[in-house]
């Protein structure tokens, strides 16, 4: 009985957290972003020290995002991004960059404030964003280091400091081993 009881528990336990990921989600990123990515089921890995959540996974074991520590915010990786992506219309969460810095953004590279021709205009210094091509390619993911408006205006400077880019150097050597 005492066995049963926990498990069902633990069930109910991993149904909140997939939850609160979702309302995280759906908060950071606009509405509908938490069944975005759940859309291929949703796993959440617990920080064995703290307890609280670290990492979002789906079904298939492809790490979605980190929550960060310090805030509770989450981090995308490319596959979220991939997820957020078809759940939303352009312009929502994206920087668009010119086709001269698309390769170097896809390696990982910073975004550079003069090679941005389009941003969603809701983005502000610090937000979670997702950098794409003018054909609305994934290129990379990363935090916006300037609002919106900045990135337009100024022809200088880093816009946005990339995480991951889609070709980025840590992909490739697991890649190639």
């Amino acid at each position: 009985m005492r066995l049963k009881l926990k498990c069902v528990v633990a069930e109910i336990e991993k149904i909140m957290l997939v939850n609160m990921i979702k309302m995280r989600a759906d908060y950071q990123f606009g509405a509908g972003a938490g069944e975005a990515l759940a859309s291929r089921g949703l796993r959440v890995e617990v920080s064995k020290r703290t307890g609280k959540p670290r990492y979002v996974y789906d079904n298939e074991g492809r790490l979605l995002a980190t929550i960060r520590w310090n805030d509770g915010f989450m981090t995308l990786t490319v596959e979220g991004a991939k997820l957020l992506l078809k759940r939303f219309n352009t312009p929502k969460l994206r920087v668009v960059v010119a086709d001269d810095a698309a390769e170097f953004v896809k390696r990982g590279r910073s975004v550079f404030a003069k090679h941005v021709i389009n941003v969603d205009p809701e983005i502000r210094s610090g937000d979670e964003v997702i950098v794409v091509d003018k054909n609305d390619n994934l290129l990379a993911v990363g935090k916006a280091v300037l609002s919106s408006l900045e990135m337009l205006a100024f022809n200088s400077g880093v816009a946005v400091k990339v995480r991951r880019g889609t070709n980025s150097e840590r992909d490739k050597s697991k890649r190639d081993t």
